[in-house]
């Protein structure tokens, strides 16, 4: 067993819930493990530390643990996925202008952002390995685990929103 720490958001049907309906059976429905977020209206977030096999075992179970209390909840976002130099700087321990220099100094080996333009976003999970590749950095090993099983999250959570004649035309495209 090893321990994973992730943050899940989630959008709610009722946009000015009642906080105290929802805490306590997200209590009773296994999220023990989780510091409850309540500052957005029509929104909740769980900050997780929990126990499992894998990453991406701890993160759907604890998604289905939430929809049990809260079986209307929508997932927004997993994280830790979606990060920016300065996200990489604060992780690696190092300055922003370094990520920056080491981005475009190994443009053609270092993986390619999700997102270009005035602020790049990269998927956590594939520059990670990148980094602990190059040796300089301390990077755990669960850190890598549940990036990786929050993207894959993310991605078929964003598919959910596809329509399904637009994805079978780009089908075939992708791969």
């Amino acid at each position: 067993m090893s321990e994973f720490d992730f943050l899940l958001k989630f959008d709610l049907a009722d946009t000015n819930p009642d906080p105290d309906k929802f805490v306590d059976a997200l209590y009773e429905a296994g999220c023990d493990d989780a510091t409850i977020g309540i500052g957005q209206n029509g929104r909740v977030a769980l900050s997780f530390t929990r126990e499992a096999e894998s990453a991406i075992e701890a993160v759907t179970s604890a998604i289905a643990d939430v929809k049990k209390a809260i079986p209307d909840a929508r997932l927004v976002e997993a994280t830790p996925d979606l990060v920016g130099l300065t996200d990489m700087a604060e992780m690696l321990g190092c300055s922003r202008q370094n990520i920056r220099k080491l981005v475009i100094g190994n443009k053609p080996a270092f993986p390619s952002p999700i997102h270009d333009g005035h602020s790049a976003i990269w998927h956590l999970a594939k520059v990670l390995p990148w980094f602990k590749e190059k040796g300089n950095y301390k990077i755990d090993d669960s850190l890598v685990e549940i990036s990786g099983a929050n993207m894959q999250i993310n991605i078929a959570r964003q598919i959910q929103d596809l329509e399904p004649a637009f994805y079978r035309n780009i089908e075939n495209l992708l791969a």
